[in-house]
């Protein structure tokens, strides 16, 4: 019950700011230690606990994922695209890096389903070459 309620202020209180799921999926991904997987928000902890807290990050950060593997490739340009725009980046900046460094292969929950995230992955380089593809139609480029 306590992590359904630190679920229910976490999205509340701060995922509320992130109207989108790529935005919450990245928000949470940044919350957590890479090194051993776990979720930190000291506000959430103060009024639950850093168990409790841990938990309800990872199942809101589920819930994102979830999402995004739901929607349509049109939405998730729309949502990239936001969030291009929401990073005060150079678009061509933004799709290079992108492209290169694939950040969105770290934003997924540990426990995701291994296909899920790879039909994710697969979705967000389609995603990438549409967005590249709008700023210079003239040089359409496929990545690999």
């Amino acid at each position: 019950m306590d992590v359904q309620q630190a679920a229910e202020d976490l999205r509340r209180r701060s995922l509320s700011e992130f109207p989108r799921p790529l935005d919450r999926l990245i928000y949470l991904a940044s919350m957590r230690d890479y090194n051993t997987g776990l979720y930190y928000h000291d506000g959430l902890a103060s009024r639950f606990s850093q168990e409790v807290a841990c938990e309800a990050m990872a199942d809101c950060h589920r819930e994102a994922f979830r999402e995004l593997v739901g929607c349509s490739l049109e939405n998730l340009v729309g949502q990239m695209e936001a969030y291009m725009a929401s990073t005060h980046t150079s678009p061509a900046d933004f799709l290079a890096a992108w492209r290169g460094l694939e950040p969105y292969r770290v934003a997924v929950p540990v426990e995701s389903d291994p296909l899920s995230a790879q039909f994710l992955f697969s979705s967000f380089k389609i995603a990438l070459a549409i967005l590249e593809s709008r700023l210079n139609p003239r040089s359409v480029r496929l990545s690999a």
